[in-house]
Protein backbone atom coordinates (compact mmCIF):
# COMPACT_ATOMS: atom_id res chain seq x y z
CA UNK A 1 0.00 0.00 0.00
CA UNK A 2 1.55 3.37 -1.07
CA UNK A 3 0.97 6.13 1.42
CA UNK A 4 1.83 10.06 0.58
CA UNK A 5 1.45 12.32 3.69
CA UNK A 6 -0.41 9.41 5.36
CA UNK A 7 -2.86 9.43 2.60
CA UNK A 8 -2.92 6.43 0.69
CA UNK A 9 -3.18 8.06 -2.96
CA UNK A 10 -2.31 5.42 -5.56
CA UNK A 11 -3.81 2.88 -7.65
CA UNK A 12 -2.34 -0.47 -6.95
CA UNK A 13 -0.66 -2.90 -9.46
CA UNK A 14 -2.69 -5.66 -10.95
CA UNK A 15 -1.41 -7.90 -13.59
CA UNK A 16 -3.56 -7.31 -16.97
CA UNK A 17 -6.24 -10.25 -16.90
CA UNK A 18 -5.56 -10.15 -20.68
CA UNK A 19 -2.09 -11.09 -20.74
CA UNK A 20 -1.54 -13.31 -18.09
CA UNK A 21 -4.96 -15.18 -16.77
CA UNK A 22 -3.02 -16.81 -13.97
CA UNK A 23 -0.86 -14.42 -12.39
CA UNK A 24 -4.35 -11.98 -12.39
CA UNK A 25 -6.60 -14.21 -10.87
CA UNK A 26 -4.44 -14.98 -7.85
CA UNK A 27 -3.47 -11.29 -7.38
CA UNK A 28 -7.06 -10.39 -7.46
CA UNK A 29 -8.15 -12.82 -4.99
CA UNK A 30 -5.13 -11.08 -2.75
CA UNK A 31 -6.01 -7.88 -3.21
CA UNK A 32 -9.60 -7.94 -2.70
CA UNK A 33 -9.68 -9.94 0.46
CA UNK A 34 -11.64 -12.97 -1.00
CA UNK A 35 -9.29 -14.88 0.35
CA UNK A 36 -5.69 -15.82 1.10
CA UNK A 37 -3.39 -18.87 1.99
CA UNK A 38 -3.76 -20.81 4.51
CA UNK A 39 -0.52 -21.96 6.52
CA UNK A 40 -1.08 -25.84 5.48
CA UNK A 41 0.04 -26.64 2.00
CA UNK A 42 -2.73 -26.47 -0.66
CA UNK A 43 -5.31 -24.86 1.93
CA UNK A 44 -7.26 -21.37 1.56
CA UNK A 45 -8.27 -19.24 3.96
CA UNK A 46 -11.78 -17.66 3.23
CA UNK A 47 -11.41 -14.01 4.17
CA UNK A 48 -14.87 -11.76 5.06
CA UNK A 49 -15.53 -10.67 1.21
CA UNK A 50 -14.76 -14.19 -0.29
CA UNK A 51 -16.89 -15.48 2.45
CA UNK A 52 -19.74 -12.96 2.17
CA UNK A 53 -20.33 -14.64 -1.51
CA UNK A 54 -20.96 -17.96 0.05
CA UNK A 55 -22.76 -16.78 2.00
CA UNK A 56 -25.21 -15.36 -0.33
CA UNK A 57 -24.75 -18.43 -2.30
CA UNK A 58 -26.17 -20.63 0.75
CA UNK A 59 -28.99 -18.61 1.03
CA UNK A 60 -30.93 -18.66 -2.21
CA UNK A 61 -29.44 -22.31 -2.86
CA UNK A 62 -30.91 -23.64 0.38
CA UNK A 63 -34.53 -22.22 -0.31
CA UNK A 64 -34.26 -24.02 -3.14
CA UNK A 65 -33.45 -27.09 -1.19
CA UNK A 66 -35.84 -27.08 1.50
CA UNK A 67 -38.82 -26.15 -1.07
CA UNK A 68 -38.09 -29.50 -2.45
CA UNK A 69 -38.55 -31.29 0.84
CA UNK A 70 -34.96 -31.78 1.18
CA UNK A 71 -33.94 -31.07 5.42
CA UNK A 72 -30.32 -30.57 6.63
CA UNK A 73 -28.61 -32.31 8.47
CA UNK A 74 -24.95 -32.81 9.74
CA UNK A 75 -22.48 -35.92 9.32
CA UNK A 76 -18.99 -36.67 11.08
CA UNK A 77 -15.58 -35.55 9.70
CA UNK A 78 -13.92 -38.99 9.98
CA UNK A 79 -15.14 -41.85 8.53
CA UNK A 80 -14.24 -45.38 9.29
CA UNK A 81 -12.07 -47.15 6.71
CA UNK A 82 -13.95 -50.06 6.57
CA UNK A 83 -16.92 -47.93 5.59
CA UNK A 84 -15.09 -46.51 2.54
CA UNK A 85 -13.98 -49.52 1.18
CA UNK A 86 -17.48 -50.79 1.17
CA UNK A 87 -17.80 -49.66 -2.49
CA UNK A 88 -15.47 -50.84 -4.43
CA UNK A 89 -15.80 -48.68 -7.52
CA UNK A 90 -15.65 -45.42 -4.74
CA UNK A 91 -12.85 -46.26 -2.60
CA UNK A 92 -10.86 -46.67 -5.61
CA UNK A 93 -12.06 -43.10 -7.12
CA UNK A 94 -10.56 -41.67 -4.23
CA UNK A 95 -7.80 -43.44 -2.77
CA UNK A 96 -5.18 -40.82 -4.43
CA UNK A 97 -6.61 -38.04 -2.61
CA UNK A 98 -7.58 -39.24 1.05
CA UNK A 99 -6.67 -37.94 4.24
CA UNK A 100 -5.90 -40.64 6.20
CA UNK A 101 -5.89 -40.27 10.43
CA UNK A 102 -3.67 -43.20 11.87
CA UNK A 103 -3.32 -41.44 15.44
CA UNK A 104 -5.22 -40.22 17.62
CA UNK A 105 -4.87 -39.19 21.52
CA UNK A 106 -1.18 -40.16 21.56
CA UNK A 107 -2.00 -43.97 20.56
CA UNK A 108 -1.73 -45.39 16.99
CA UNK A 109 -5.86 -45.96 16.31
CA UNK A 110 -6.90 -49.51 15.62
CA UNK A 111 -8.99 -48.29 12.60
CA UNK A 112 -7.77 -45.89 10.67
CA UNK A 113 -10.22 -42.74 9.88
CA UNK A 114 -10.53 -40.86 6.60
CA UNK A 115 -10.98 -37.18 6.64
CA UNK A 116 -14.28 -37.05 5.00
CA UNK A 117 -13.59 -36.80 0.69
CA UNK A 118 -17.17 -36.87 0.53
CA UNK A 119 -20.08 -38.17 2.80
CA UNK A 120 -21.63 -41.23 0.72
CA UNK A 121 -20.06 -43.96 2.95
CA UNK A 122 -20.91 -42.22 6.50
CA UNK A 123 -24.62 -40.98 5.64
CA UNK A 124 -25.39 -44.67 4.09
CA UNK A 125 -24.46 -46.35 6.94
CA UNK A 126 -26.75 -44.55 9.33
CA UNK A 127 -29.97 -45.36 6.01
CA UNK A 128 -29.06 -48.63 6.60
CA UNK A 129 -30.62 -48.05 10.58
CA UNK A 130 -32.99 -45.13 9.44
CA UNK A 131 -34.84 -47.29 6.81
CA UNK A 132 -37.00 -49.86 6.89
CA UNK A 133 -40.11 -49.69 5.35
CA UNK A 134 -41.88 -47.98 2.39
CA UNK A 135 -43.37 -44.99 5.02
CA UNK A 136 -39.36 -44.19 5.19
CA UNK A 137 -39.37 -43.48 1.77
CA UNK A 138 -37.85 -40.83 0.32
CA UNK A 139 -35.34 -40.02 2.63
CA UNK A 140 -34.41 -36.42 1.49
CA UNK A 141 -31.04 -35.45 3.07
CA UNK A 142 -28.61 -32.36 2.18
CA UNK A 143 -25.40 -30.94 4.58
CA UNK A 144 -23.47 -27.99 4.12
CA UNK A 145 -19.94 -28.88 5.19
CA UNK A 146 -16.40 -29.11 4.41
CA UNK A 147 -14.48 -32.10 2.68
CA UNK A 148 -10.98 -32.47 1.83
CA UNK A 149 -9.20 -33.96 -1.04
CA UNK A 150 -5.47 -33.88 -1.25
CA UNK A 151 -4.56 -32.06 -4.29
CA UNK A 152 -1.07 -32.23 -5.54
CA UNK A 153 -1.73 -29.23 -7.43
CA UNK A 154 -3.68 -26.49 -5.92
CA UNK A 155 -5.45 -23.47 -7.13
CA UNK A 156 -7.45 -21.18 -4.80
CA UNK A 157 -10.75 -21.99 -4.44
CA UNK A 158 -10.59 -23.84 -7.77
CA UNK A 159 -8.54 -26.74 -6.35
CA UNK A 160 -7.92 -26.80 -2.66
CA UNK A 161 -6.92 -29.62 -0.43
CA UNK A 162 -10.41 -28.73 1.43
CA UNK A 163 -13.32 -26.66 0.57
CA UNK A 164 -17.07 -26.09 1.48
CA UNK A 165 -20.04 -27.49 -0.29
CA UNK A 166 -23.70 -28.90 0.08
CA UNK A 167 -24.12 -32.11 -1.11
CA UNK A 168 -27.50 -33.73 -1.15
CA UNK A 169 -28.50 -37.33 -0.65
CA UNK A 170 -31.29 -39.12 -1.72
CA UNK A 171 -33.12 -42.79 -0.94
CA UNK A 172 -35.84 -43.94 -3.13
CA UNK A 173 -38.82 -46.65 -3.18
CA UNK A 174 -38.04 -46.78 -7.56
CA UNK A 175 -35.37 -45.74 -9.81
CA UNK A 176 -37.82 -43.57 -11.37
CA UNK A 177 -38.11 -40.96 -8.34
CA UNK A 178 -33.93 -41.38 -8.01
CA UNK A 179 -33.89 -40.32 -11.91
CA UNK A 180 -36.21 -37.59 -11.26
CA UNK A 181 -34.30 -36.45 -8.26
CA UNK A 182 -31.07 -36.64 -10.15
CA UNK A 183 -32.74 -34.21 -13.20
CA UNK A 184 -34.19 -31.88 -10.66
CA UNK A 185 -30.56 -31.02 -9.07
CA UNK A 186 -28.69 -30.26 -12.09
CA UNK A 187 -31.12 -28.19 -13.41
CA UNK A 188 -31.58 -26.37 -10.03
CA UNK A 189 -27.71 -25.83 -10.13
CA UNK A 190 -28.33 -24.22 -13.66
CA UNK A 191 -30.78 -22.18 -12.35
CA UNK A 192 -28.35 -20.84 -9.81
CA UNK A 193 -25.72 -20.50 -12.00
CA UNK A 194 -27.89 -18.28 -14.49
CA UNK A 195 -29.93 -16.23 -12.21
CA UNK A 196 -27.43 -15.37 -9.58
CA UNK A 197 -23.87 -16.11 -11.27
CA UNK A 198 -24.98 -14.85 -14.30
CA UNK A 199 -22.89 -17.49 -15.69
CA UNK A 200 -24.42 -19.81 -18.80
CA UNK A 201 -23.21 -23.28 -19.25
CA UNK A 202 -24.03 -26.88 -20.50
CA UNK A 203 -26.44 -29.95 -19.33
CA UNK A 204 -25.23 -33.46 -19.75
CA UNK A 205 -24.22 -36.38 -19.15
CA UNK A 206 -20.45 -37.60 -18.39
CA UNK A 207 -18.74 -40.21 -20.05
CA UNK A 208 -18.33 -43.85 -18.19
CA UNK A 209 -14.40 -42.69 -17.55
CA UNK A 210 -15.65 -38.98 -16.33
CA UNK A 211 -18.50 -39.90 -14.26
CA UNK A 212 -18.50 -40.03 -10.15
CA UNK A 213 -16.51 -42.79 -8.54
CA UNK A 214 -19.66 -45.05 -7.43
CA UNK A 215 -22.13 -43.79 -9.37
CA UNK A 216 -24.59 -45.29 -12.41
CA UNK A 217 -24.76 -42.05 -14.41
CA UNK A 218 -23.35 -38.59 -13.47
CA UNK A 219 -25.04 -35.23 -14.74
CA UNK A 220 -22.98 -32.29 -15.09
CA UNK A 221 -23.01 -28.23 -15.28
CA UNK A 222 -20.06 -27.17 -17.42
CA UNK A 223 -19.32 -23.63 -17.86
CA UNK A 224 -16.24 -21.88 -20.14
CA UNK A 225 -13.66 -20.02 -18.41
CA UNK A 226 -12.65 -16.68 -20.55
CA UNK A 227 -8.44 -18.93 -21.65
CA UNK A 228 -11.09 -21.56 -23.45
CA UNK A 229 -11.35 -24.33 -20.69
CA UNK A 230 -14.47 -25.89 -19.10
CA UNK A 231 -15.01 -25.77 -15.60
CA UNK A 232 -17.26 -28.55 -13.90
CA UNK A 233 -19.26 -26.45 -12.27
CA UNK A 234 -21.49 -28.89 -10.42
CA UNK A 235 -22.89 -32.56 -10.71
CA UNK A 236 -25.51 -34.36 -9.74
CA UNK A 237 -25.58 -38.62 -9.81
CA UNK A 238 -27.90 -41.52 -10.20
CA UNK A 239 -26.11 -43.79 -8.00
CA UNK A 240 -28.93 -47.14 -8.50
CA UNK A 241 -28.17 -49.56 -5.91
CA UNK A 242 -24.58 -49.34 -6.31
CA UNK A 243 -24.42 -48.12 -2.36
CA UNK A 244 -27.51 -49.52 -1.04
CA UNK A 245 -26.62 -53.28 -2.24
CA UNK A 246 -23.28 -52.72 0.51
CA UNK A 247 -24.39 -51.02 2.82
CA UNK A 248 -27.45 -53.27 3.15
CA UNK A 249 -30.19 -50.16 3.00
CA UNK A 250 -33.42 -52.10 1.93
CA UNK A 251 -37.07 -51.08 3.02
CA UNK A 252 -39.85 -53.89 3.45
CA UNK A 253 -42.69 -52.33 0.38
CA UNK A 254 -46.39 -52.27 0.82
CA UNK A 255 -46.57 -56.07 -0.42
CA UNK A 256 -43.99 -57.28 2.35
CA UNK A 257 -41.14 -58.18 0.07
CA UNK A 258 -37.69 -56.87 1.02
CA UNK A 259 -35.95 -53.90 -1.79
CA UNK A 260 -33.49 -51.98 -1.74
CA UNK A 261 -33.54 -48.95 -2.34
CA UNK A 262 -32.43 -46.47 -5.41
CA UNK A 263 -29.90 -43.62 -4.27
CA UNK A 264 -28.52 -40.14 -5.75
CA UNK A 265 -26.06 -37.15 -4.59
CA UNK A 266 -25.54 -34.23 -6.17
CA UNK A 267 -23.31 -31.19 -5.16
CA UNK A 268 -21.88 -27.67 -5.40
CA UNK A 269 -18.78 -26.32 -4.26
CA UNK A 270 -16.88 -23.25 -3.41
CA UNK A 271 -14.77 -23.40 -6.84
CA UNK A 272 -18.14 -21.77 -8.44
CA UNK A 273 -16.75 -18.93 -6.74
CA UNK A 274 -13.45 -19.57 -8.98
CA UNK A 275 -15.68 -19.77 -11.82
CA UNK A 276 -17.22 -16.55 -10.98
CA UNK A 277 -13.98 -14.61 -10.70
CA UNK A 278 -12.80 -15.31 -13.56
CA UNK A 279 -15.97 -15.44 -15.75
CA UNK A 280 -16.48 -11.40 -14.94
CA UNK A 281 -13.33 -10.05 -13.76
CA UNK A 282 -11.29 -7.67 -16.47
CA UNK A 283 -7.88 -6.04 -16.45
CA UNK A 284 -9.21 -3.62 -13.72
CA UNK A 285 -10.61 -5.89 -11.12
CA UNK A 286 -13.32 -7.95 -10.21
CA UNK A 287 -17.21 -7.59 -11.42
CA UNK A 288 -19.70 -9.39 -9.42
CA UNK A 289 -23.04 -9.96 -10.77
CA UNK A 290 -25.53 -7.99 -8.52
CA UNK A 291 -27.03 -10.76 -6.79
CA UNK A 292 -24.39 -11.95 -5.16
CA UNK A 293 -21.99 -9.01 -4.19
CA UNK A 294 -21.65 -8.46 -0.81
CA UNK A 295 -21.80 -5.01 -1.30
CA UNK A 296 -23.76 -4.03 -4.41
CA UNK A 297 -23.51 -0.18 -4.23
CA UNK A 298 -20.71 1.89 -2.48
CA UNK A 299 -21.22 5.67 -1.44
CA UNK A 300 -17.98 7.36 -1.34
CA UNK A 301 -18.58 11.44 -0.39
CA UNK A 302 -16.02 13.04 -2.47
CA UNK A 303 -14.76 15.46 0.96
CA UNK A 304 -15.99 13.60 4.45
CA UNK A 305 -17.58 17.22 5.26
CA UNK A 306 -20.16 16.56 8.08
CA UNK A 307 -22.74 18.00 5.63
CA UNK A 308 -22.26 14.91 2.86
CA UNK A 309 -21.60 11.93 5.55
CA UNK A 310 -25.22 12.83 7.09
CA UNK A 311 -26.84 13.15 3.11
CA UNK A 312 -24.67 9.89 2.60
CA UNK A 313 -26.18 8.28 5.41
CA UNK A 314 -29.41 9.02 4.86
CA UNK A 315 -29.49 7.89 1.03
CA UNK A 316 -27.56 4.34 2.34
CA UNK A 317 -31.03 3.51 4.98
CA UNK A 318 -33.16 4.83 2.37
CA UNK A 319 -31.94 1.86 0.60
CA UNK A 320 -30.99 -0.41 2.85
CA UNK A 321 -34.87 -0.16 3.46
CA UNK A 322 -35.48 -1.60 0.23
CA UNK A 323 -33.17 -4.34 1.02
CA UNK A 324 -30.68 -3.39 -1.09
CA UNK A 325 -27.00 -4.07 -0.05
CA UNK A 326 -24.90 -0.92 0.77
CA UNK A 327 -21.83 0.69 2.09
CA UNK A 328 -20.48 3.73 2.61
CA UNK A 329 -17.01 4.75 2.37
CA UNK A 330 -15.36 7.76 5.18
CA UNK A 331 -12.09 6.77 5.51
CA UNK A 332 -10.15 9.66 6.09
CA UNK A 333 -6.64 7.98 5.40
CA UNK A 334 -7.23 7.20 1.57
CA UNK A 335 -7.72 10.13 -1.12
CA UNK A 336 -11.11 9.89 -3.09
CA UNK A 337 -9.47 9.08 -5.99
CA UNK A 338 -7.96 5.62 -4.33
CA UNK A 339 -11.45 4.97 -2.93
CA UNK A 340 -12.85 4.76 -6.45
CA UNK A 341 -10.17 2.69 -7.84
CA UNK A 342 -10.11 0.39 -4.47
CA UNK A 343 -14.22 -0.47 -4.69
CA UNK A 344 -13.82 -0.78 -8.83
CA UNK A 345 -11.54 -3.78 -8.36
CA UNK A 346 -13.44 -5.40 -5.61
CA UNK A 347 -16.30 -5.55 -8.27
CA UNK A 348 -19.22 -3.25 -6.97
CA UNK A 349 -21.96 -3.04 -8.96
CA UNK A 350 -22.82 0.46 -8.62
CA UNK A 351 -20.62 3.57 -7.16
CA UNK A 352 -22.88 6.94 -6.17
CA UNK A 353 -20.59 9.63 -5.64
CA UNK A 354 -21.71 12.87 -3.77
CA UNK A 355 -20.24 16.30 -3.52
CA UNK A 356 -21.25 19.63 -2.77
CA UNK A 357 -22.38 20.54 -6.67
CA UNK A 358 -24.90 17.10 -5.95
CA UNK A 359 -26.14 18.28 -2.68
CA UNK A 360 -26.72 21.76 -4.43
CA UNK A 361 -28.61 19.83 -7.54
CA UNK A 362 -30.35 17.52 -5.31
CA UNK A 363 -28.92 14.48 -7.44
CA UNK A 364 -25.82 12.26 -7.11
CA UNK A 365 -23.66 10.61 -9.79
CA UNK A 366 -24.09 6.96 -10.46
CA UNK A 367 -21.21 5.11 -12.07
CA UNK A 368 -21.76 1.47 -13.56
CA UNK A 369 -18.91 -1.16 -13.06
CA UNK A 370 -20.18 -3.43 -15.71
CA UNK A 371 -20.37 -0.55 -18.59
CA UNK A 372 -18.33 2.73 -16.48
CA UNK A 373 -20.93 4.94 -17.79
CA UNK A 374 -21.46 7.76 -15.04
CA UNK A 375 -25.10 9.60 -14.80
CA UNK A 376 -26.18 12.68 -12.57
CA UNK A 377 -29.49 10.74 -11.11
CA UNK A 378 -32.48 12.71 -8.61
CA UNK A 379 -32.16 11.57 -5.56
CA UNK A 380 -35.95 11.28 -5.55
CA UNK A 381 -35.74 8.59 -7.96
CA UNK A 382 -32.72 7.01 -6.43
CA UNK A 383 -33.97 3.60 -5.20
CA UNK A 384 -36.01 3.01 -8.14
CA UNK A 385 -33.19 3.80 -9.90
CA UNK A 386 -29.90 1.79 -8.57
CA UNK A 387 -32.72 -1.29 -8.47
CA UNK A 388 -33.42 -0.95 -12.19
CA UNK A 389 -29.82 -0.53 -12.98
CA UNK A 390 -28.54 -3.71 -10.78
CA UNK A 391 -31.18 -5.62 -12.41
CA UNK A 392 -30.10 -4.88 -15.87
CA UNK A 393 -26.28 -5.27 -15.08
CA UNK A 394 -27.00 -8.85 -13.88
CA UNK A 395 -29.33 -9.31 -17.33
CA UNK A 396 -25.98 -7.88 -19.20
CA UNK A 397 -23.70 -10.12 -17.61
CA UNK A 398 -25.30 -13.90 -18.27
CA UNK A 399 -26.26 -12.11 -21.87
CA UNK A 400 -22.10 -11.79 -21.98
CA UNK A 401 -21.28 -15.37 -20.38
CA UNK A 402 -24.19 -16.78 -23.52
CA UNK A 403 -22.46 -14.51 -25.86
CA UNK A 404 -18.69 -16.04 -25.14
CA UNK A 405 -20.35 -19.56 -24.80
CA UNK A 406 -21.68 -19.66 -28.11
CA UNK A 407 -18.69 -17.71 -29.68
CA UNK A 408 -16.55 -20.16 -28.55
CA UNK A 409 -18.00 -23.41 -29.39
CA UNK A 410 -17.16 -24.95 -32.68
CA UNK A 411 -17.85 -27.71 -34.40
CA UNK A 412 -15.21 -30.05 -35.51
CA UNK A 413 -15.16 -32.73 -38.67
CA UNK A 414 -12.15 -34.44 -38.76
CA UNK A 415 -9.02 -34.81 -36.12
CA UNK A 416 -7.11 -32.28 -37.67
CA UNK A 417 -9.48 -29.36 -36.94
CA UNK A 418 -10.60 -30.67 -33.67
CA UNK A 419 -6.53 -30.25 -32.40
CA UNK A 420 -6.11 -26.80 -34.47
CA UNK A 421 -8.95 -25.80 -32.28
CA UNK A 422 -7.47 -27.13 -28.86
CA UNK A 423 -3.84 -25.68 -30.03
CA UNK A 424 -5.75 -22.16 -30.93
CA UNK A 425 -8.89 -20.76 -29.07
CA UNK A 426 -9.28 -23.93 -27.49
CA UNK A 427 -13.35 -24.06 -25.64
CA UNK A 428 -16.05 -26.23 -26.77
CA UNK A 429 -15.55 -28.42 -29.80
CA UNK A 430 -19.19 -30.71 -30.55
CA UNK A 431 -17.92 -34.13 -32.58
CA UNK A 432 -18.66 -37.06 -33.20
CA UNK A 433 -17.78 -39.99 -30.79
CA UNK A 434 -17.83 -43.32 -30.79
CA UNK A 435 -17.69 -43.56 -27.30
CA UNK A 436 -14.82 -45.94 -26.95
CA UNK A 437 -12.61 -45.62 -23.55
CA UNK A 438 -9.41 -46.57 -26.24
CA UNK A 439 -10.32 -43.39 -28.31
CA UNK A 440 -11.13 -41.20 -25.70
CA UNK A 441 -7.99 -41.67 -23.74
CA UNK A 442 -6.16 -40.94 -27.11
CA UNK A 443 -7.94 -37.36 -27.77
CA UNK A 444 -6.91 -36.75 -24.17
CA UNK A 445 -3.89 -37.56 -24.20
CA UNK A 446 -2.59 -35.87 -27.63
CA UNK A 447 -4.95 -33.00 -27.14
CA UNK A 448 -5.52 -32.78 -22.94
CA UNK A 449 -8.85 -32.52 -24.17
CA UNK A 450 -11.66 -34.67 -22.73
CA UNK A 451 -15.34 -35.22 -22.90
CA UNK A 452 -16.77 -32.41 -20.79
CA UNK A 453 -20.24 -34.08 -21.01
CA UNK A 454 -23.40 -35.02 -23.43
CA UNK A 455 -25.82 -32.21 -23.44
CA UNK A 456 -28.56 -33.47 -22.34
CA UNK A 457 -30.81 -32.04 -25.69
CA UNK A 458 -28.34 -33.63 -28.00
CA UNK A 459 -29.84 -35.87 -31.00
CA UNK A 460 -29.01 -38.90 -32.07
CA UNK A 461 -27.14 -39.19 -35.44
CA UNK A 462 -25.27 -41.06 -37.91
CA UNK A 463 -21.61 -40.28 -37.81
CA UNK A 464 -18.04 -41.21 -37.86
CA UNK A 465 -15.66 -40.84 -34.32
CA UNK A 466 -13.62 -37.52 -34.60
CA UNK A 467 -10.42 -40.06 -33.57
CA UNK A 468 -11.03 -43.67 -35.04
CA UNK A 469 -13.38 -43.15 -37.49
CA UNK A 470 -16.17 -45.97 -36.18
CA UNK A 471 -19.69 -45.38 -36.21
CA UNK A 472 -20.80 -42.38 -33.42
CA UNK A 473 -24.68 -41.62 -32.58
CA UNK A 474 -24.09 -38.70 -30.50
CA UNK A 475 -21.81 -35.69 -31.07
CA UNK A 476 -20.01 -34.99 -27.64
CA UNK A 477 -18.99 -31.90 -26.02
CA UNK A 478 -14.91 -31.78 -25.77
CA UNK A 479 -12.60 -29.11 -23.98
CA UNK A 480 -9.70 -29.08 -21.85
CA UNK A 481 -10.11 -28.97 -18.15
CA UNK A 482 -9.50 -27.26 -14.72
Amino acid sequence: MLKSNNMVSEKKYIPKKSENISEWYNKIILETKLADYGPAKGTMIFRPYGYAIWELVQQVMDKEIKAKGVDNAYFPLFIPESLLTKEKEHVEGFAPELAVVTIGGGKELEEKLVVRPTSETIMYDSYAKWISSWRDLPMLINQWNNVVRWEKRTYMFLRTSEFLWQEGHTAHATHEEATDMVLWAIHMYAKIYRDYFAIAGYIGKKSETERFAGAVNTLTYESLMPDGKSLQSSTSHDLGQNFSKPFNIKYQDKEGKQQYVWQTSWGLSTRSLGGLILVHGDDNGLKLPPRLAPTQVIIIPVTNDTELLEKAEQLRGHMVAADLRVKIDSADNETYGFKINKWEMAGVPLRIEIGKRELQENAVTVASRMSGEKAKIAIENLVETVKSRLENIQSEMLAQSEKFLNDNTFDANDYAEFKKIMETSRGYIKAFWCENKECEAKIKEETKATTRCLPLDTPEENGKCIYCGGAAKHKWLFAQAY
